[in-house]
């Protein structure tokens, strides 16, 4: 399980930016987290809870927005949901695709409590 060694990546950084701006604790963290990355959601959001339990972090609320593998048809422009690496437009059949999102896992933002 991968999210859990995320996770605690997450939280070192999470720390070091408290520290930082020196807050005590946090109401929610938002994080997003690409369809590629392979990262399940739900299992993100256990190893959070499990890994905060006992911190300054317990019961700050973890917020994901899944972001969906999407692509560009460079040649006619259509934007659509991609489904795997070679990838082919479904309105024009073009071969000319441009991967637009699906690849993230980030923290976007948090909120002091």
């Amino acid at each position: 399980m991968h999210e859990m060694s995320i996770t605690l990546s997450m939280l070192e950084i999470l720390k070091e930016q408290m520290e930082e701006r020196k807050l005590r604790r946090l109401k929610s963290v938002k994080v997003r987290v690409g369809e590629l990355t392979a990262v399940e959601p739900g299992a993100l959001d256990f190893c959070f809870s499990i890994c905060t339990s006992g911190t300054a972090l317990e019961g700050t609320a973890l917020h994901i927005e899944e972001v969906p593998y999407r692509g560009r048809c460079l040649d006619c422009g259509s934007e659509f949901h991609m489904e795997g690496f070679l990838q082919f437009c479904p309105r024009c059949n073009g071969c000319n695709v441009k991967e637009l999102s699906g690849r993230e896992l980030e923290i976007v933002s948090m909120e002091p409590l």
